[in-house]
């Protein structure tokens, strides 16, 4: 039996569902941040010809394209008309020209402004190790096993591999005592401690210019487990000092830095600015958007008469429709990203004005869906305005999804949010007493007492979150 393969061709009905482009415009819109939005505007503006910047505000016959420009606006834009009747016969296509402004001559430079105000990258540990090694008189043949060791050293300033590693890597170009050698020139550089094997070794290095602290330097020496366990007493008992003279050490030792690299490379903290102001005024808060900073644009409305200009060629006229219908979609989508991120931030403040007056341990429970139902809008609407954007309020700035947590059910049927229970562990944990604090079950049992219905491995749950230490490390001796 043969089997007969060909190509056919033939039609049939799909039925298909394709967002429109001012739909996933309106979208891209919507998720952007204040400053992110600042440059797409920017850009829209150098790439649009009949969008505008406006000084003052727009006006809605601007926006319509209903009336003629004033005569400064006129007078500034009658040159580029005149281009543009030189030039339409060249179009060909929507794409292919879009024009620019030509710089007058005091305005400078903004890329090269740009690069001026960006924050210079923070020197690496490894780089300013090299820069101490360079300025030394130290012999030609320890170099290249000293650049090799130095690059071998991670960000918190330990020695990633040990050395038989290093130099097997080099293929015999240096031996064992060069590589100790050149390792030990290396600890002795700044900072304090950088070089180590481990942290044992890293806070002795850190002690060695210091001979008044024998007892601390045992501590490390020999109780460094023990003291990472809080066991005061046997460490006590097994050294013979008193309690007083271990916990004089142990603050020593609590002074020196466990990770001596983290000073370097650090990134850079972003710059952030909140897109919604929450302010109290007359005993109600009030919700503003922060986007006085983003330029006003509006459609040149010259651009209308040059539509009904018998002189303009269809191409042209195509051409500048196509415009005018994109910074339509642009404008469009900048005011329904203020309206729904207004509608939103005013619902997340109605609801959470417990926690604006009395602080994160009054945080209530939110879900998006809650948020999106006050508002008439899709949960997804809402999980995309609030992506990556931040609300100042009396008590501080937070993100927005900051706002939104799960619950823990009280005896008498309420929700308290997540955070706001890690918050009451943590004030239960402060207020202890540091010579005999509490285990999960007695901080489960307390809560229980304020009415909320709590497990102890929710306890523990929290207090791992929160970075607290458990009962024997908070122990006060």
């Amino acid at each position: 039996m043969q089997m007969r393969m060909e190509a056919l061709l033939q039609q049939r009905p799909e039925l298909r569902m394709k967002l429109a482009p001012q739909i996933i415009q309106s979208i891209e819109i919507l998720q952007l941040p204040i400053l992110e939005l600042q440059q797409r505007l920017k850009q829209e503006l150098l790439e649009n010809p009949v969008l505008e910047m406006a000084d003052l505000p727009v006006t809605e016959e601007q926006q319509e394209l209903a009336e003629e420009p004033p005569h400064e606006e006129r007078a500034k834009s009658e040159q580029e008309f005149e281009k543009l009747r030189d030039i339409e016969d060249m179009v060909h296509d929507y794409g292919s020209q879009t024009f620019r402004r030509v710089a007058d001559s005091g305005e400078t430079d903004r890329k090269y402004e740009a690069m001026q105000n960006t924050a210079a990258r923070p020197i690496s540990l490894q780089d300013y190790l090299h820069d101490q090694y360079s300025l030394l008189d130290t012999p030609d043949d320890l170099r290249e096993v000293a650049e090799n060791i130095i690059y071998n050293i991670d960000d918190d300033g330990y020695l990633q591999y040990p050395i038989e590693d290093i130099l097997e890597s080099m293929d015999g170009r240096a031996t064992p005592e060069q590589a100790e050698h050149a390792l030990e020139i290396i600890q002795n550089l700044d900072p304090p401690g950088v070089g180590a094997r481990d942290l044992k070794e890293c806070l002795l290095l850190q002690m060695r210019r210091n001979t008044d602290h024998a007892l601390a330097r045992e501590l490390i020496t020999r109780h460094l487990d023990d003291l990472s366990a809080n066991r005061i007493p046997k460490i006590a008992k097994d050294t013979g000092r008193p309690l007083d003279a271990i916990k004089e050490a142990i603050e020593f030792v609590s002074h020196l830095n466990p990770k001596p690299g983290t000073a370097f490379g650090a990134e850079v903290s972003p710059y952030v600015m909140p897109d919604i102001v929450v302010e109290l005024v007359d005993g109600h808060y009030e919700v503003r958007l922060e986007d006085d900073r983003l330029p006003r644009v509006y459609i040149n409305t010259a651009y209308s008469r040059l539509l009904r200009d018998e002189r303009t060629t269809e191409t042209a006229k195509d051409y500048i429709r196509k415009k005018i219908q994109a910074a339509r979609w642009l404008i469009e989508s900048i005011e329904q990203r203020r309206s729904t991120l207004y509608k939103i931030a005013r619902a997340i403040v109605d609801i959470q004005q417990p926690f604006l007056e009395k602080g994160v341990s009054h945080l209530v429970p939110l879900k998006m869906q809650a948020v999106a139902d006050a508002t008439s809008v899709h949960v997804s609407t809402v999980c995309r305005a609030i992506a990556d954007k931040y609300m100042q309020t009396p008590i501080g700035i937070f993100p927005l999804r900051f706002f939104f947590t799960g619950g823990t059910r009280t005896t008498d049927g309420r929700v308290r949010s997540r955070k706001s229970v890690k918050e009451l562990v943590k004030q239960v944990v402060e207020a202890e007493d540091k010579h005999n604090p509490l285990s999960d079950d007695e901080i489960a049992a307390r809560l229980q007492a304020d009415g909320l219905d709590i497990a102890r491995r929710t306890v523990t749950k929290y207090r791992k979150a929160l970075g607290i230490p458990s009962t024997r490390q908070r122990k006060a001796y």
